[in-house]
């Protein structure tokens, strides 16, 4: 299995094993940003040793799939993927994305917030 199978397989994981949890939409949010901090350290080891990378298209999804606060971390602590463009645009795109898709699970639907 290639990384990058490897990698959406952690991430379905992650998806099916938040919603095992009282909290799904914050376990979500944690597990994707942890994922998605690993998957920055891991493609960064990799363009240092001239290994097979990561694709951006993954670092985006997963960042769009609500792993973006672990890109940013990830970005400023392994120093990687801050300068790229068009990426750079694209990731803060994926973000916008993101908190919307957020904004309008709480507000369309009740139980995710864990208030009702």
């Amino acid at each position: 299995m290639n990384l990058n199978r490897f990698c959406y397989l952690l991430l379905a994981a992650a998806a099916i094993g938040s919603t095992f949890s009282p909290h799904p939409v914050a376990t979500w949010f944690l597990l994707a940003s942890v994922l998605t901090l690993g998957l920055y350290g891991v493609d960064k080891m990799a363009a240092r040793r001239a290994w097979r990378r990561v694709p951006e298209t993954t670092l985006l999804v997963f960042g769009a799939a609500g792993g973006w606060p672990g890109a940013i971390l990830g970005q400023r602590l392994f120093r990687h993927k801050t300068q790229k463009q068009p990426f750079k645009t694209r990731f803060i795109f994926s973000v916008i994305l993101s908190v919307a898709l957020m904004s309008a699970i709480f507000l369309l639907v009740p139980q995710a917030s864990g208030l009702v």
